[in-house]
């Protein structure tokens, strides 16, 4: 009987099964992320709010605070941890998503207005960057320990 041959006649061979299933799971999972996304990686326009906004509920139910390291992000969840780079003058920050948008087209991320002055971008308002996923942190935590989520292990 050879390695691949199983014990009884009509079974499929031991562990195929699950290497197909496996297979088929992974292409599922990266499939339904897009491509920049699987990569941790992607490159877009970000813009910002503030005043407007301060004091008032975020998608996730936290209080917006202006100068808060804080962003919005249409679809990584909350709580994900975010390198975002200016492309002009290469000063970054890292942010959590905390707030789902930004709702203009061709934007990638809405950040905080502290984290847009950090960035030197409140002149322009807007700014072309590089946005890199680093992980998620614990709800409620400082974000100090980066647990990294499903999308990070493709």
């Amino acid at each position: 009987m050879g390695i691949h041959q199983s014990s009884r006649p009509g079974q499929a061979p031991r562990g195929s099964l699950r290497r197909v299933l496996g297979g088929l799971a992974a292409a599922a999972l990266l499939a339904s992320v897009p491509f920049a996304t699987a990569l941790g990686a992607q490159d877009g326009v970000a813009s910002y709010y503030g005043k407007r906004f301060h004091g008032r509920r975020t998608a996730s139910g936290d209080r917006f605070n202006m100068h808060a390291l804080t962003a919005a992000h249409r679809k990584w969840g909350f709580g994900t941890r975010v390198r975002v780079t200016n492309k002009a003058n290469g000063r970054s920050v890292v942010v959590r998503i905390n707030d789902r948008g930004p709702y203009v087209r061709g934007r990638a991320i809405d950040l905080s207005y502290g984290a847009a002055r950090r960035l030197g971008m409140t002149g322009s308002g807007i700014a072309k960057v590089r946005l890199e996923r680093l992980g998620h942190a614990p709800m409620g935590g400082s974000g100090a320990r980066l647990r990294p989520t499903l999308d990070d292990l493709f």
